[in-house]
């Protein structure tokens, strides 16, 4: 049995426009790595993190890659320890699950060490606590699909039900990151906890007809069913230029365009890659108008998940 092993866990999108807490899906990059190496004692140990700007604690109990594999090997009552070295391959608070790529990292390279006692969707609650670590909610929408790969659906949180469905093979995502950082715990505070019942039940319908757009390669029903009536309106105000560059994508092709995960990145839907990479194109420009620095990825949606590297 192997006694290190590096692993690459993807980016996320999650609520995609107008699934709140219950959708995300991976993409291809950015992503996390991770290198796990077990020790003869029980000790975890983070012994390197990079691409952080020292802005991470190395504390095994506050770090959201040494959590999940803190709270798999208490469920296992296993005594085994691990030197972990992290390497950021994202930016912090950037609205593409940056917390939720460690996590599964972590505890996925720690289950293959162990000889996978657990089956990959087994992980979920425990890579869950490292989303609780991170932002004081313990919230699947982004390590769902960082695990599992794919666009997942968290039906339920009580008890955790959560399902992966089929997607257009010529989908594209086009993730547009602005140089500005918005806390995740900010974005949160921010949202109202009433909603208009007529509000309700327009989302309600974009929720269903986006489930399935996606899963009948129905581009236009994709395209129409990407409004948010309840999150974005709020969240949007924290991102400069928000308004243009979605107004932008989609009048260079896009099917839809909203906020990642709590933002500040903004993605769109695009049918094939050449559209996708006029779209991110286009979004970039906007903001570097505004003299905001981006950084751009393009990607299908990435239906693996983490995988060992080397």
């Amino acid at each position: 049995m192997a006694e290190s092993i590096r692993i690459f866990a993807p980016a996320t999108v999650a609520n995609v426009a107008c699934g709140f807490d219950i959708f995300g899906l991976a993409v291809d990059n950015p992503g996390d790595e991770v290198v796990l190496t077990k020790r003869n004692d029980d000790q975890i140990i983070i012994t390197e993190i990079t691409g952080d700007e020292g802005k991470l604690t190395k504390d095994p109990e506050r770090n959201t890659v040494s959590v999940p594999i803190l709270r798999y090997l208490e469920k296992l009552g296993i005594k085994q320890g691990f030197d972990i070295k992290l390497h950021k391959k994202m930016p912090l608070g950037s609205g593409l699950g940056s917390s939720s790529a460690s996590s599964v990292a972590g505890v996925f390279g720690a289950n293959k060490l162990l000889g996978e006692p657990m089956t990959t969707g087994e992980l979920l609650p425990f890579s869950m606590e490292g989303e609780r670590v991170a932002c004081g909610a313990a919230h699947a929408d982004n390590v769902a699909p960082a695990l599992l790969g794919g666009f997942v659906i968290i039906r339920s949180y009580e008890p955790l039900d959560f399902v992966k469905i089929n997607t257009p093979e010529n989908l594209y995502v086009s993730i547009v990151h602005p140089d500005i950082e918005v806390n995740t715990k900010d974005a949160r505070i921010i949202l109202k906890q009433e909603a208009i019942l007529k509000k309700i039940i327009a989302q309600t319908g974009n929720v269903a007809g986006l489930v399935v757009g996606l899963m009948t390669d129905d581009y236009p029903l994709i395209g129409r069913s990407m409004t948010d009536y309840l999150i974005e309106p709020n969240r949007s105000i924290l991102i400069p230029y928000f308004n243009e560059v979605k107004e932008t994508a989609i009048s260079n092709g896009a099917l839809g365009a909203s906020i990642s995960g709590a933002g500040p990145s903004i993605f769109a839907f695009s049918e094939g890659k050449e559209t996708a990479e006029k779209v991110g194109q286009a979004m970039k420009k906007v903001f570097n108008q505004g003299e905001i620095d981006t950084n751009l990825f393009v990607s299908k949606i990435n239906q693996n998940g983490p995988r060992i590297l080397d």
